[in-house]
């Protein structure tokens, strides 16, 4: 079945409008405790999460309010980044969790993020069957009076994270000496990422925490690393982390101020696993964005990439299937299914921190793994509902683009599942010729958007 309101990181748009209203919110709700309460009679349990953006106010209590309607116990948390809320539900033993979050987009958006009783999120065929539901409306299947559900607080949930997150740091080793600066994009890891940093004995520097409901991601944070990169310098930090607004993904700035993407990550994470005997799968899983570079240097070492399409829940499925347990994002997004069941920035930036430390380097040393090939990516916006990917004119301007650059490159043109956007990417050896081939698919694609 196909899902239209779904997309690749559950549902998302622009608060107060469809889909992100209270009325859709509990309808979503309604539908998915019905899914999740169908089996049997027992008690029913999700947890619920968020971030800090000022429309969780508004879509929380809905939500609380279609899962109790149809029976299901509730249990709220409060601001917490997104792994809290997988890792959650499978410690509550819950049947469901949900965090409201739009990730790294601003604060005006929103986005509400389902994940099942595993911990993983839940796959496009259970999502389909949910959107069935939704159809049927929001008074469909309501529970008795006397089967209502209940709801609570959790209050330790911060604390259960933050020792969570610490257990994934080599036992009996500290970050004394090191000075971090960890910047929580004024979101949903403003309390806990600086804790876990000072628990362990390092010397933080925290940026991005003071939410207010509308600066998350603004400015700051993986998105925006720049405030970091120069507040790196300024304070002569060892290094400096960025996260998103839900803290699932990871961005790392070395002591000069120079930003380090995932791809790098990836590589420092693999290389060590590898030499430790920890790596599953012999390889790494990554996407069709990552870099030609991150593909030749693991093979010299004897390890294998295999690309998915974009987007850390495909990633995650083929860990499952192929038996992998690192795999991630150029965009940052890491999961290590050792520890996690989703992209974690926090505990990525704790894997990082265990190899500097364990070998001494400096991280502009340490995350300079790789030789990366040129590339370049930009986005093009577009309004309504415009399809300019349908046109004609963009589908020949991609093949001519494709057939030029032959096997010296590769291009990716895509939709972005999160947002109104056109990604165009293309990399190879030549950079000359890569930034002609985006140009040249970039202006198609503008063109087709403007009518």
């Amino acid at each position: 079945m196909a899902r239209k309101l779904f997309g690749t990181d559950g549902i998302r748009g622009r608060s107060n409008s469809e889909p992100m209203t209270a009325v859709t919110a509990l309808t979503v709700a309604v539908a998915a405790g019905r899914h999740f309460t169908s089996a049997d009679n027992r008690r029913h349990l999700v947890v619920i999460g968020k971030d800090t953006r000022l429309s969780g106010y508004m879509l929380e209590p809905a939500l609380v309010a279609g899962f109790a309607s149809v029976g299901m116990d509730v249990v709220t948390v409060g601001p917490l980044p997104t792994p809290a809320i997988a890792m959650l539900t499978r410690s509550l033993r819950a049947d469901l969790g949900v965090m409201i979050s739009a990730s790294h987009n601003p604060y005006a958006d929103n986005g509400i993020k389902l994940f099942g009783p595993d911990g993983f999120k839940l796959s496009d065929d259970v999502e389909a069957r949910i959107e069935r539901l939704i159809e049927e409306g929001p008074i469909a299947g309501l529970a008795e009076p006397e089967r209502l559900g209940r709801v609570q607080r959790l209050e330790d949930a911060r604390g259960r994270y933050i020792e969570f997150v610490k257990a994934s740091f080599p036992r009996g080793r500290r970050l004394d000496g090191l000075k971090v600066a960890i910047d929580c994009a004024n979101g949903a890891a403003y309390k806990v990422a600086p804790t876990v940093l000072w628990e362990l004995g390092a010397t933080v520097i925290p940026i991005g925490v003071n939410p207010d409901g509308t600066n998350i991601n603004r400015a700051c944070g993986a998105v925006h690393p720049e405030h970091l990169q120069t507040q790196v310098v300024t304070h002569r930090a060892d290094i400096g982390l960025a996260l998103d607004g839900d803290a699932d993904r990871l961005i790392v700035v070395d002591e000069h101020g120079e930003a380090i993407d995932g791809d790098q990550i990836l590589a420092l994470i693999a290389g060590s696993w590898a030499k430790d005997g920890r790596l599953k799968g012999g390889g790494v899983v990554a996407t069709l964005m990552s870099n030609f570079g991150l593909e030749r240097h693991l093979r010299g070492i004897g390890l294998d990439l295999v690309r998915t399409q974009v987007g850390d829940r495909y990633v995650v499925e083929h860990m499952r299937s192929n038996g992998h347990n690192l795999g991630g994002e150029q965009s940052g997004h890491m999961v290590m299914t050792d520890y996690v069941t989703t992209g974690d920035g926090l505990v990525a930036a704790l894997q990082v921190l265990a190899v500097l430390t364990q070998n001494g380097k400096k991280a502009s040393e340490a995350l300079r793994v790789f030789r990366p090939a040129p590339q370049l990516l930009k986005n093009v916006r577009f309004a309504g509902k415009a399809k300019p990917l349908d046109a004609d004119s963009v589908k020949q301007t991609i093949s001519t683009v494709e057939e030029r650059l032959g096997s010296r490159g590769r291009l990716v043109v895509r939709k972005s599942g999160t947002e109104p956007l056109i990604r165009v990417m293309a990399q190879g050896e030549d950079e000359g010729e890569i930034r002609a081939a985006v140009d040249e698919v970039v202006a198609a694609v503008e063109r087709a958007a403007a009518g």
